[in-house]
């Protein structure tokens, strides 16, 4: 098997930069897995996908009021209160929209780790980074047998679920529009609309003010002609809707039918809390129906325990589905506090809708923080509640395992190193179906609790090993 050369790796990511200011470690090697592996992730998509079909379910009968189950009653209304809390009005009534019902994104990435117990997802993205940098990485090492997204699936598959939107609408002209808030992923996307152009497809990179409204639809400038936009890929999370100023042109012409979104902007379907309600006690007869038992088993295997912190008042003598803290079940988020550190192998997070919610930048490990640490944490998650939900969710601690990397300084030798690992495969949900088309490892050293990309990290594409 072919090894990259160390300059080759520097040569090829200094002549195309993928993420503004962003530096990570090279190896000579895409990352191995087995074939049981690649057969668990065509698994886990398909899972993933009958996931957001049960939810968009279970959030609108929870919205009408509707019964969850079919032979016996249970209604959830605080489903819905959860899943819209926060959220502007217009926003909520955009997602409910019934010309939304049935759009799901059409990139799903979960963040799977590897433990010694198998995979666990511990976030399930609708708007993730990596697409062009994955796409790259599988180019360029392209020599490894068996690769992952070989043959630029990740830009084929891509482009296909955006297309099947507009399927009427032969070669349609997609906007891929980045945000000042995203912009360190702006280069990936450029890079990614160059590539479609190339293949003779009208894809183009842009910010949101280079969109402008013609006669209820949505155009651009090329070289002084205005082009009509059929597609937008929205790039950016919906907390940032407010400083577009061109969002409401873009839900105008929606409205109008004129151009379609991807993802929807539906925000109960961005919500990290949608894992607590998976493990919710009141609803798992809720799930028993709406999902088939493939798919239930699998993200039963892998979706850790979550729990929301809604800081609503219990009565005397109750206590909360959660974990235990100095050894005794809670009455109250608050006891979260008294736990000891062994307890608190445990991870509070902003749900979602909020400039914390991606990028690991509201994680709190229990386990690795101190006392006052976890409790200022604790206590901002319930401060944060009556606008912002937190999910609490049981730490699953990655395996250590080994990999070749480059040193980063001459003479760069290959040598191998212990770590641990993140794997986010991509699917592209074309033709009601979830096809993975790649994946990104993410190799950071033994001593990181919270595995994201990071300088010291290496970013590789996936190989799998023949059988």
């Amino acid at each position: 098997m072919p090894k990259l050369p160390f300059q080759d790796l520097r040569s090829a990511f200094a002549g195309q930069p993928l993420f503004e200011d962003k530096t990570w470690r090279l190896s000579p090697d895409a990352w191995p897995i087995q074939r049981e592996q690649a057969d668990e992730l065509e698994a886990i998509g398909s899972a993933c996908l009958e996931f957001h079909q049960a939810l968009e379910a279970l959030y609108l009968r929870s919205v009408a009021g509707k019964n969850l189950l079919r032979n016996k009653p249970l209604t959830a209304p605080w489903v819905a209160d959860y899943l819209d809390r926060g959220k502007p009005p217009e926003l909520v009534a955009h997602g409910r929209d019934p010309a939304n019902r049935g759009m799901f994104p059409t990139v799903l990435r979960p963040d799977l780790l590897l433990t010694d117990e198998g995979f666990v997802m511990t976030e399930l993205d609708s708007v993730p980074g990596g697409i062009g940098l994955t796409a790259f990485l599988n180019r360029l090492y392209g020599g490894a047998e068996g690769l992952l997204g070989a043959d630029d699936a990740m830009i084929r598959n891509f482009h296909a679920s955006l297309a099947s939107l507009r399927p009427a609408v032969r070669n349609p002209l997609i906007a891929l529009v980045v945000s000042d808030e995203a912009a360190t992923y702006r280069p990936e996307m450029e890079w990614l609309a160059r590539q479609m152009q190339v293949a003779g497809q009208r894809v183009f990179c842009m910010r949101p003010g280079d969109l402008f409204p013609l006669g209820g639809s949505l155009f651009f400038d090329v070289e002084g002609n205005p082009e009509r936009i059929d597609i937008i890929y929205r790039f950016f999370e919906l907390f940032d809707l407010a400083s577009i100023k061109t969002a409401p042109f873009i839900l105008e012409a929606w409205a109008a039918g004129e151009v379609a979104i991807a993802p929807p902007m539906r925000a109960f379907q961005e919500e990290k809390l949608a894992f607590g309600l998976f493990h919710h006690h009141l609803l798992q007869e809720y799930w028993d129906e709406a999902l088939g038992a493939r798919p239930r088993k699998i993200l039963r295997a892998i979706i850790p325990p979550t729990w929301v912190m809604d800081p609503a008042p219990l009565p005397p003598g109750a206590v909360l589905d959660g974990p235990r803290a100095g050894g005794r079940a809670l009455a109250d988020w608050h006891d979260l506090v008294a736990a000891t550190q062994k307890e608190r192998d445990l991870i509070i997070k902003i749900s979602g809708f909020h400039e914390t919610a991606w990028g690991a930048r509201s994680v709190i490990l229990g386990s690795d923080c101190s006392r006052e640490q976890w409790q200022q944490g604790v206590e901002r998650a319930l401060e944060l509640a009556r606008t912002n939900l937190h999910v609490l969710q049981a730490y699953r601690k990655p395996r250590r395992v080994r990999h070749s990397l480059y040193d980063p300084s001459p003479p760069h030798e290959a040598r191998e190193v212990d770590g641990r690992l993140r794997l986010c495969p991509y699917y592209f949900v074309v033709e009601g179906k979830a096809r993975l088309s790649g994946a990104l490892a993410t190799f950071c050293p033994p001593d990181k609790k919270i595995i994201h990309g990071m300088q010291d990290a290496a970013l590789l594409p996936i190989r799998v090993r023949p059988a």
